[in-house]
């Protein structure tokens, strides 16, 4: 935070009672005497204590803060195996905005090194009813920004989802995914969100039914349970020679990155539109590079068409494939990772 401005706007999104704001922020304002050239420490050490202080008072004393297992055990999973993983791995976050009478909160986080998946929920203040009667919650998108940015340095790839409160009307649900090349925990991320639409069918364009602006900043924190399972290896196909530099699994992710012995060429195409050449190319270097995951019961999960990246070099293309999985599974539960027909064990890792 670098101005009073900034101090107050976080203030807002922490939502303070008035007279906890008015007390920081006179605090805040009289250290910001200081000149402008100087950030001694002392002054950083006592807005951030004051925060902490506030904060802890705040969300014991509101019990707004809900647990990460009662967040993402209804869409990851609620057996006992998967509640113990969400209980070791899952974080609460709780931080939120509020605009033309909608408040969205960021409920909860769960991840590894370079997965994320954050579970909002999207909730009307009065207590009536969120949407328009006969609004399918599947037909719902963000009409602008939908999300956190995680300030990844790398590329990154993911979706996103709404899920009905049936027992709430008032609220819904959103449920956003993030893989990204570098590693994503430990960052702070900045969420912002314009107008909650529906996709009208007849219009063939996205209707807002909750119009405003939403913003505010959380932790990414959370244990990275994820393991290496091994690399070096090589595979051949489509007369390339493919080197596996590592496979990394985690109860929430599978992810390998590895190096093709030869350059990839793109086309010239428009921006936006992808060539046949192109897609041929995806489909030599990226696509065609099947990675299952085996369970202990022998159930077989087919991970080929995960997202990732391809980044070409000096006569070699590196490229990273991977995705968040659809329910949380327990590594116990785990068998195997196999990346071009090559097979790396998770129980001996």
């Amino acid at each position: 935070m670098n101005t009073l401005f900034e101090y107050r706007d976080s203030l807002d999104a922490l939502r303070f009672t008035p007279e906890q704001k008015a007390a920081l922020a006179a605090g805040a304002a009289e250290a910001a005497k200081c000149k402008k050239h100087h950030r001694p420490l002392w002054r950083t050490a006592f807005i951030a204590a004051c925060l902490a202080a506030v904060l802890a008072v705040g969300a014991g004393a509101s019990g707004v803060l809900k647990s990460a297992a009662e967040v993402l055990a209804p869409i990851f999973g609620g057996t006992a195996a998967q509640t113990e993983v969400i209980d070791k791995i899952g974080y609460p976050i709780g931080a939120s905005d509020t605009d033309n009478g909608v408040t969205i909160t960021a409920d909860a986080i769960i991840g590894d090194a370079y997965n994320a998946a954050i579970v909002y929920t999207i909730r009307r203040d009065d207590g009536t009813a969120l949407l328009p009667e006969g609004t399918n919650v599947k037909s719902l998108l963000m009409g602008g920004v939908g999300g956190a940015d995680l300030n990844v340095l790398g590329g990154s790839h993911g979706s996103s989802w709404f899920a009905a409160d049936e027992a709430d009307s008032s609220a819904v649900q959103l449920v956003q995914t993030v893989s990204a090349d570098c590693p994503v925990n430990g960052c702070t991320a900045t969420a912002e969100f314009e107008d909650l639409c529906a996709w009208d069918e007849e219009q063939e364009a996205p209707i807002p039914v909750v119009e405003g602006h939403w913003k505010f900043r959380f932790d990414v924190d959370y244990e990275d349970s994820s393991i290496v399972l091994g690399g070096g290896d090589t595979f051949t196909q489509n007369g390339m020679t493919f080197t596996v530099d590592e496979v990394r699994v985690s109860p929430v992710a599978v992810r390998a990155a590895y190096t093709v012995d030869s350059e990839v060429q793109w086309s010239n195409a428009p921006s936006g539109r992808q060539s046949d050449a192109d897609a041929q190319a995806m489909e030599r270097y990226f696509d065609s590079v099947e990675i299952l995951l085996t369970r202990t019961d022998g159930t077989v999960i087919d991970l080929s068409n995960a997202g990732g990246s391809i980044m070409p070099g000096q006569g070699s293309t590196v490229c990273v494939k991977g995705n968040l999985l659809d329910e949380i599974l327990p590594l116990e539960e785990l068998e195997s990772v196999s990346v071009g027909g090559i097979v790396y064990s998770v129980s001996g890792s």
